[in-house]
């Protein structure tokens, strides 16, 4: 299997997992909604459930892995209040929480990077 066709199956696991995660543990990600949002943390957080779900499929299928590629690459940036928030939330708390809480702010990054580079794979393939 070629390493760009590798790479966007991982991103979709990846976003799958997330996917999933979102409705199976819900009160989790329910406390890192922006308060700023309307509607409830719950219907946010099965909608970017959802969305992640959506997106999974759309990369791991190669007629739709650029635009889900891209999408995927502006959810990433989408979601970084999300993990601004939890920072703030969780500046007090033990230092191992505070760590994930802090890693996750500069782990975007390499996220959006990555999937902006499956979109380029599958454009350059197309």
């Amino acid at each position: 299997m070629p390493r760009s066709e590798r790479s966007s199956l991982l991103l979709a696991g990846l976003l799958a997992t997330a996917g999933a995660a979102h409705f199976a543990a819900p009160r989790q990600f329910d406390g890192i909604v922006p308060r700023a949002l309307p509607g409830g943390p719950r219907a946010w957080t099965y909608a970017s459930g959802a969305a992640e779900l959506a997106l999974a499929a759309g990369v791991a299928l190669p007629r739709t892995r650029k635009a889900a590629a891209l999408a995927t690459a502006a959810f990433f940036v989408g979601v970084f209040p999300a993990n601004v928030k939890m920072a703030v939330d969780w500046r007090r708390r033990p230092a191992p929480q505070r760590a994930v809480a802090f890693g996750r702010l500069p782990l975007q990054v390499p996220l959006v990077l990555w999937a902006r580079g499956v979109a380029k794979s599958a454009d350059s393939r197309a």
